[in-house]
């Protein structure tokens, strides 16, 4: 396949468009032009038949001539009479006529029942020849007046409006490459001016804002490619955010390993060394949680990532497991469940992290109850984990920015296990949010009763 770039492909429109309305021009209009000269030709012949026929109305006889009936052919717009009977099988008067002519014009005649008939034949098989029988009364003799012209004025017609129409197609022709270049410029601009913000963007340029004025097209596809542009620049920030963040977090632990790690090489160590190595490895755990939140935020943020499974389950299975794994972290805490046999729709194993990030978190606030409960309501599933802890204060990080990456709470950890619920929420087309209540707070991941799968 030829592969065009804009401006050829404009011009290529062009010529076949110029091509095709010539081809139609071509095929159609001698047809119909030639159908018209043909109605005028007929026309021309009722009028002079009309002329001779009624003299003292139409004007005078038209003079005698010694034309015979080929010569006339020659004189265009000439046309010629004769005069039959039904009982004389000849001309009585008129124009000298070939005798299979004449047989052909007696038939018509005699079988013509109106008044007056048009007709059409070919003479030796080169040349046309129209004529008009029109009934007349001959001293009370039924009669039939034939008036007759050859085709030479219809095809000089044609031919000289034919020639005329292609100067004409050939003018405008010439004249349309002008607007045929306004126009190739004109729809190539905007997209020239599109590919170089491309390329910016290519470059990580998007700092310009771009808004093309005018037409609604280009308008309509400056305005997407201007959310496309700020898509970008917040998916940047949010990543070196998460970047700088990232770092921040795994920095702590790494230098009191490096620092207690160093102490025991030099022999000088601030505590016992089986203390020291407990803190080691409390703060290689440490790192090794927050290694793994994140590399799960990224698997969920990433839209490359093949998407899991969904399958139907009941929520108790889930909430069931979730108590076994952390009631014995708080004794002091206790867990009940309700709703256990609403069935949900969703990635098992992305449902049962964020619980899990959610339980987790509300360990933290807890004084002394954990409550689970899936409600079923329209088409949805709200799941929520209430603790009876102390109201979140919206002073220490807003209550919209919660769920973004390393917002932490008063007692926050990492600040990343609230974003990692956000994403398995909007992963099964919901959403997570907050309340506060009087005596305690509630997080909610509100998901579609039934997912396309």
């Amino acid at each position: 396949m030829i592969r065009l770039n804009l401006t050829k492909r404009i011009w290529l429109s062009f010529m076949i468009l110029v091509l095709l309305v010539g081809v139609v021009i071509a095929v159609i209009y001698p047809l119909s032009i030639k159908g018209t000269l043909t109605e005028e030709t007929y026309q021309i012949i009722e009028s002079e038949q009309q002329r001779y026929t009624f003299p003292d109305q139409d004007g005078p006889l038209p003079p005698q001539t010694d034309e015979d009936f080929i010569e006339r052919r020659d004189a265009a717009r000439s046309v010629g009479h004769t005069l039959i009977t039904r009982l004389y099988s000849g001309p009585l008067q008129g124009d000298p006529i070939p005798d299979e002519v004449i047989i052909e014009m007696r038939k018509n005649a005699l079988d013509q029942e109106q008044d007056k008939g048009r007709y059409e034949l070919t003479y030796n098989d080169q040349a046309s020849l129209f004529y008009v029988i029109s009934k007349v009364d001959v001293n009370g003799q039924e009669a039939y007046f034939i008036s007759y012209m050859w085709d030479t004025y219809r095809d000089q017609m044609i031919d000289r409006l034919w020639w005329r129409l292609i100067i004409i197609l050939f003018f405008a022709l010439l004249l349309s490459l002008f607007p045929a270049a306004w126009i190739a410029r004109y729809l190539r601009r905007p997209l020239t001016v599109l590919g170089e913000r491309f390329e910016q963007i290519a470059n990580r340029n998007w700092k310009e804002p771009f808004r093309w004025e005018g037409d609604e097209e280009f308008q309509k596809l400056s305005n997407q490619f201007e959310l496309m542009r700020q898509n970008l620049m917040r998916y940047d920030k949010a990543q070196k955010t998460f970047i700088q963040h990232a770092s921040h977090e795994l920095k702590t632990p790494i230098m009191i390993i490096k620092s207690y790690a160093q102490s025991i090489k030099d022999g000088v160590m601030p505590d016992s060394l089986d203390n020291t190595m407990t803190i080691i490895l409390n703060e290689s755990d440490r790192m090794d949680q927050r290694v793994k939140a994140m590399l799960t935020y990224i698997k969920l943020d990433s839209i490359d990532e093949p998407e899991e499974n969904f399958e139907t389950f009941r929520f108790g299975i889930l909430a069931e497991e979730i108590r076994e794994r952390f009631m014995y972290q708080r004794e002091d805490v206790m867990f009940t469940i309700s709703g256990e046999d609403i069935e949900i729709t969703a990635i098992r194993e992305q449902m049962l992290t964020a619980m899990d990030n959610l339980v987790q978190n509300a360990l933290r606030y807890a004084n002394s109850k954990i409550e689970l409960t899936a409600i079923q309501s329209d088409q949805q599933v709200k799941v929520e984990v209430y603790n009876d802890g102390e109201q979140i204060s919206f002073k220490t990080v807003e209550k919209e920015r919660l769920f973004e990456p390393f917002q932490k709470g008063d007692k926050g950890q990492f600040g990343i296990g609230l974003a990692i619920v956000k994403k398995i929420a909007e992963r099964h087309e919901g959403s997570a949010e907050v309340t506060n209540l009087e005596e305690g707070v509630v997080f909610s991941i509100i998901i579609p009763s039934s997912i396309k799968k």
